[in-house]
């Protein structure tokens, strides 16, 4: 038995090093941890200043980015140049005044608005809906027989229970119309109200996110932010509002709890609103560099390999968020891999397909930069085969906490959303070259952390691109100023970045490109 045993074990070994590509793994190779330490000591660096978008310190990690894909011999792809301006505007607020029924509202204690979501406004509105929890659903709905044009909608948070179960579900989970952050307001936007009034139950955490209200927002391209202004307001606010009616919040909440029905009705009162802002431009580039293709059939197919270079800048007490993990390792790892290919490249080894290295600015910020790439192209979206987006490769995630001098393992997200045939690769890849643990923990449909949709990925995977996110996982030290490179595990860095490079290597040296043939699971909402 023990000899039958062997024999498979060694006919497996025999078959993987069969299939080995000598010539990857040469260049595989060159992706070191000590060149990775190297790079990552001066992104993490705090002459960086945390590489916030729009400040200094961002703008010196780019030079630097730049500098290094110059010196891999890389092209500059954007008229020249390697760097993509986005249209990014900073917007402060000047003035934030509500008044309800000629009763001035205080900010973070009656009401909040969101950071850069609101235009220079001064109106009264006059009339009002009461839009129960604002849901469309089979078991309960709240919105199929409003008109909410002209007018603004007040709705509740969550959804109707009775006794802790859902009317929605039937059982004591929620549905998504509470746990999707976007599908209520969404629901809502589509009947076009005036505005949006949203309950707030709790405003006592209000004041000490004081620091965070007062920050500017940002604003990519033309002004988007004022498709419908969104009010979160006190249950004191808007028994105010709806004082004329005779009815509280309490009393309706009851009402649709005891009925299961909803208790939407049209009333009226008096709400003025007083915002002003100002825009200022701010300078914040993508960092690309081109390595073109061998094959004239197949040099117009661009793979992407990307991953964000910003962080969080600078606190109020003058310490530097460094960033080391988020997302210096992943910028680092395309450096490294740029390298490797241009090396390639260099020996006569160079791929067939194309590739676009690209480091974005502004994910820390929603995703700005990958999403001003993916509405401003510089190479065609349906020429682009696969984007494999690399975001915190550095550290050992807190689900394999006490694991970390044995952690062996990376999360890959979203490698068959899209496509049949990228996950087959990606696992081949690993079995042959890497043998690293492949977590798919974040693929589930389920997931309450939505990771799916938190790095630059999604901006390609959004337009039909299939997609590899590369990620391990957040950490005790995750957006704390306490991410700093002597934390780093630069072998498992490196070795994660390898798989990346034997999956872009693979890629741009096949015959056919991924299919697109899979019905993505994942909520279609962000």
């Amino acid at each position: 038995m023990k000899k039958e045993i062997l024999l498979s074990g060694f006919l497996a070994l025999g078959y993987l090093a069969q299939g080995q590509d000598k010539t990857a793994m040469k260049y595989a190779a060159t992706i070191t941890a000590d060149d990775a330490s190297k790079r990552l000591n001066i992104l993490a660096a705090d002459g960086m200043e945390g590489r916030e978008t729009g400040k200094a310190g961002a703008n010196r990690a780019a030079d630097y980015i730049k500098s290094q894909f110059q010196s891999f011999g890389l092209k500059a792809p954007v008229n020249g140049s390697n760097f993509q301006m986005l249209d990014l505007k900073e917007k402060t607020t000047l003035q934030r005044n509500v008044i309800i029924n000629s009763d001035p509202l205080d900010f973070l204690k009656d009401y909040y608005v969101l950071p850069g979501s609101f235009d220079n406004t001064k109106k009264t509105f006059k009339n009002f809906v009461f839009v129960g929890y604002g849901i469309q659903s089979d078991n309960y709905d709240d919105l199929s027989n409003l008109n909410l044009e002209g007018k603004v909608a007040v709705v509740l948070p969550g959804e109707p229970t009775k006794d802790g179960v859902s009317l929605i579900t039937g059982t004591t989970k929620m549905s998504d119309w509470t746990t999707s952050r976007s599908k209520k307001t969404n629901a809502l936007k589509a009947k076009n109200p005036d505005a949006i009034i949203i309950l707030n139950a709790d405003m006592s955490r209000m004041q000490a996110a004081k620091a965070y209200f007062e920050r500017p927002g940002l604003i990519l391209g033309e002004n988007k932010s004022g498709n419908t202004l969104t009010i979160y307001a006190s249950k004191p606010a808007i028994d105010k509002l709806l004082s004329i009616s005779s009815k509280t919040v309490d009393a309706l909440t009851q009402q649709i709890a005891d009925t299961k029905k909803s208790a939407s009705f049209n009333f009226s009162g008096n709400m003025d609103v007083d915002f002003q802002t100002k825009l200022t431009p701010l300078e914040a580039k993508n960092v690309l560099g081109f390595l073109e293709g061998s094959d004239p059939k197949l040099k117009n197919e661009i793979l992407a390999i990307t991953a964000h270079y910003d962080h969080l800048g600078v606190g109020e007490d003058g310490d530097v968020y460094n960033g080391a993990d988020d997302d210096g390792s992943g910028t680092t790892g395309v450096l490294e891999i740029a390298e490797a290919f241009a090396k390639a490249k260099k020996e006569g080894k160079g791929p067939k397909r194309s590739i676009l290295f690209m480091t974005v600015v502004g994910e820390e910020k929603g995703l700005l930069g990958s999403e001003w790439y993916s509405e401003h192209p510089v190479f065609p979206l349906e020429n682009t085969i696969t984007d494999l987006n690399i975001d915190m490769i550095g550290r050992v995630g807190d689900l394999y906490k006490g694991k970390e001098d044995s952690a062996n393992y990376v999360y890959v997200i979203g490698s068959d959303k899209l496509s049949s045939t990228l996950k087959v690769i990606n696992e081949k890849n690993n079995n042959i070259y890497t043998h690293l643990t492949l977590d798919y923990k974040y693929d589930d449909p389920k997931d309450t952390e939505r990771i799916y949709y938190r790095s630059d990925h999604y901006n390609f995977a959004k337009h039909g691109i299939p997609i590899i996110f590369f990620f391990n996982g957040t950490h005790e030290d995750y957006h704390k100023k306490t991410d700093e490179v002597k934390k780093i595990n630069f072998p498992l860095l490196a070795k994660r970045a390898q798989l990346v490079f034997y999956d872009a290597w693979d890629l741009v040296n096949r015959s056919e490109r991924p299919v697109v043939d899979s019905k993505n699971d994942m909520p279609s909402d962000r």
